[in-house]
């Protein structure tokens, strides 16, 4: 296995007032970690998640200062979901490459025309807060060179990468006929606690703790650059405190890109025994290989990843056998 890359450690994010915050997609995976990071920061978060919250949700519920509206991006009454609102972290996207062919239209309604929705919304009523946008590192494709720069050409391979380029488009748009400050974050392949079943490192980890065999799409030699989920909530806040240019785009990456092969080996060292593997074919739209440069991120941002893969996947590990003996615990009457 390659070494893993030093991480440089960075001073925390600078503080700021508690505020008044809203996150789009607040149950899903980065959204509820988000969520969690602010209220400890003292921050009032009012979440939205057409999901009706769940699980991840459940320690920001005993909060004083959050408050959940269960509705759908392109329905709900922006006005008032808007009121009082200081800053904006749009985070609400319908995910993944493959169901992306077939349903697009599903797609273009979640990732394009919900964001244009917000943005008119937060353009109309004048306050010209903040508004962080979760774009992805899909609007890439197949790079001409590694690791990939904000102003290199963006080509995705797939109809996901297409709506999430299109929605940071918008993004830019609105900052640069409005003034409307944005930031659109490019987020390399996510991973850690809360994690969605459907998600590479979530199904890696249950085979690896006796579920299911892994699918392993394609012959394992694909390279991802893997960030954490800490590690991108960290960017993420500090693209709001630290208030970039408006339009900024700013690769949010972990420092180093590694092969699928090498992460069921870490998993396997970590574990003790071999992830069992399901072979699939190769997947249209999958990328062979994905990795960001961050030095705009540490110029603007001050940030750097600090956590790296190995710490990582012990930490996501340790979640999952948390998750897996409370789920084997019988429920008792009384």
């Amino acid at each position: 296995m390659r070494p893993v890359p030093p991480v440089r450690p960075v001073p925390p994010v600078r503080p700021v007032p508690p505020v008044t915050v809203l996150v789009t997609g607040a149950a899903g995976f980065i959204g509820s970690t988000l969520v969690d990071r602010l209220l400890a920061d003292g921050h009032r978060v009012r979440g939205l998640d057409r999901s009706g919250g769940g699980g991840h949700l459940a320690p920001a519920a005993r909060s004083g200062r959050f408050e959940l509206v269960t509705e759908d991006l392109r329905g709900t009454d922006l006005r008032a979901l808007l009121d009082g609102v200081d800053a904006v972290f749009h985070l609400a996207a319908r995910p993944g490459v493959r169901h992306s062919w077939t349903e697009f239209d599903a797609y273009v309604h979640d990732n394009v025309l919900a964001t244009h929705r917000l943005l008119e919304a937060c353009r109309q009523d004048g306050r010209r807060r903040r508004v962080v946008y979760a774009s992805s590192s899909s609007v890439y494709g197949d790079a001409a060179r590694y690791p990939c720069q904000e102003d290199d050409p963006a080509r995705p391979r797939s109809p996901y990468g297409v709506t999430k380029l299109a929605a940071e488009d918008l993004v830019r748009a609105y900052a640069e006929s409005w003034g409307l400050p944005t930031v659109a974050l490019r987020l390399f392949t996510v991973y850690g606690p809360r994690q969605r079943p459907d998600m590479a490192f979530h199904r890696l980890c249950r085979a690896a703790l006796g579920g299911p065999p892994f699918p392993r799409y394609g012959d394992g030699r694909a390279r991802r650059d893997f960030t954490y989920v800490d590690d991108v909530v960290e960017a993420v806040c500090r693209a709001a405190w630290r208030e970039p240019a408006p339009g900024s785009v700013i690769n949010i990456a972990g420092g180093g890109d590694h092969s699928l092969a090498e992460v069921l080996e870490l998993a396997g060292e970590l574990t003790g025994h071999a992830v069992p593997v399901d072979p699939r074919p190769e997947q249209p739209g999958d990328v062979r290989r994905t990795g960001g440069d961050v030095a705009r991120a540490s110029r603007l941002l001050g940030w750097a990843p600090s956590v790296d893969l190995r710490a990582g996947l012990e930490r996501q590990l340790a979640w999952h056998r948390a998750d897996m003996a409370a789920a084997a615990v019988p429920e008792h009457d009384g």
